[in-house]
């Protein structure tokens, strides 16, 4: 429980959230970050610093090899299948194939480290009991199948796509034949440059004429180009043959929409896993994500304890360090303790003295342990939990509410006193 409502405005955790963004690489990655909140279960935090921790020791050894890959959102592509008669497009499905071959690659990952080095990340296996590793392969087989290595229907994704595609480009071929003969013939007869070649207009193959010698090629005039100075004609020898390739097309573009109907089918009683798939990804995405900020800002998962105290050496503010790096400067860490016995500080100190600061950096740096974020200050450092953050920084005097900077203030001691308690 937090006071003010906005504590992570006034402790700029929105910004540190936007750094954690940045760092995903998958929109289901980036909810996992936004719905990150204040965690006061002493295990729960405990074990997601831990997780972190090790996720930053394996992206700091290269040689443990972490997997690189896609991590596509397929949830709404998903969802659109469980309606039956529809399906996912090859780059749908090729995105999907490329997700679930990366999920593959991180499950052998996780499952053949060491746990005694990482005791957290080596349980991080699939969700689902019926998913496995090979299960998620069959799949990306299937879609293998149909697929080519650039996410196009093979011509052997059935036999009637291939007789399709074989008499299409038979037709096409036998229409450039025709198309150039009559080309060199018109260019030696003078009525195309020689420069010109055959071109598409309307999914038809014509060539590109003179308006002044339009008679001279006996055809079907489709187009013009925008000056008005070339007309597009289909050579008549060559109409019947642009009308069979349109109608192959015609069906190629039926027997695609059957292909990846009768494959959606296929998905449509795997969508539970696939969708398990997806979480997973996403809560690694976030975890990374919270990795890779750690290593930015120098963090660490400090000793963690039960008990509300305070006892930190060298914490810095990360959002004033690298705000300050930025500028080439140094930032001045903190060491501060609060304990059972020493339960009140009092920072006192000229204006821009740094007492705001201070007050910040705590309370931002115990609201990101207990989000499960590594916190920057020397691993000497002992962190306690608080059930409660309380912060009342900045004038909140309004006209409007009749409140002056002093009663504001007030105001804010009464709600923290009503409802604080001993781990506040």
């Amino acid at each position: 429980m937090c006071y003010p409502n906005n504590i992570e405005t006034k402790l700029d955790f929105t910004v540190l959230r936007t750094y954690l963004n940045e760092a995903c690489t998958s929109s289901v990655g980036r909810e996992g970050v936004q719905a990150m909140t204040f965690q006061t279960d002493y295990e729960a935090v405990k074990q997601m610093l831990s997780e972190t921790a090790e996720m930053l020791s394996v992206l700091n050894d290269s040689s443990l090899g972490f997997p690189q890959g896609e991590m596509n959102d397929m949830r709404d592509a998903l969802a659109r299948i469980r309606v039956e008669g529809l399906f996912l497009d090859e780059q749908e499905l090729f995105a999907l194939q490329k997700t679930l071959s990366y999920a593959a690659a991180l499950e052998q990952f996780f499952v053949h480290l060491d746990p005694v080095r990482f005791p957290c990340l080596c349980h991080w296996t699939l969700p689902s009991s019926s998913t496995s590793t090979s299960s998620i392969l069959d799949i990306v087989r299937l879609i293998e199948r149909v697929l080519n290595r650039y996410g196009q229907l093979k011509d052997n994704a059935s036999p009637e796509l291939a007789r399709i595609r074989r008499e299409l480009q038979l037709s096409q071929g036998s229409v450039q034949r025709a198309l150039n003969a009559i080309l060199r013939q018109a260019q030696q007869d003078g009525y195309i440059d020689r420069d010109i070649t055959p071109t598409l207009r309307e999914g038809r193959l014509v060539l590109p004429v003179s308006p002044a010698y339009k008679r001279k090629i006996g055809g079907i005039v489709h187009d013009e180009s925008a000056t008005g100075k070339t007309v597009y004609i289909e050579p008549q020898q060559v109409v019947e043959a642009n009308n069979r390739i349109r109608e192959l097309e015609g069906e190629e573009h039926r027997e695609r929409i059957r292909i990846l109907t009768a494959f959606a089918n296929k998905l449509r009683p795997l969508l539970p896993v696939l969708t398990d798939i997806q979480v997973y990804l996403g809560k690694i995405d976030a975890l990374v994500a919270k990795a890779l900020y750690a290593k930015q800002i120098n963090a660490i998962a400090p000793e963690i304890t039960d008990q509300p105290l305070i006892s930190w050496k060298n914490a810095r503010h990360p959002i004033l360090q690298k705000r300050l790096e930025k500028q080439q400067k140094q930032i001045v860490p903190l060491d501060i303790e609060l304990s059972k016995d020493s339960r009140i500080l009092i920072i006192s100190g000229p204006n821009a003295g740094g007492k705001s600061v201070c007050l910040k950096t705590v309370a931002l740096l115990q609201y990101m342990l207990q989000c499960g974020i590594l916190v920057p200050m020397d691993e000497t450092s002992v962190v306690g939990m608080f059930s409660h953050i309380f912060i009342d920084i900045g004038d909140e005097q309004s006209i409007e509410d009749d409140l002056s900077t002093y009663s504001s203030h007030l105001k804010n001691m009464r709600y923290f006193f009503r409802n604080s308690n001993d781990k506040t």
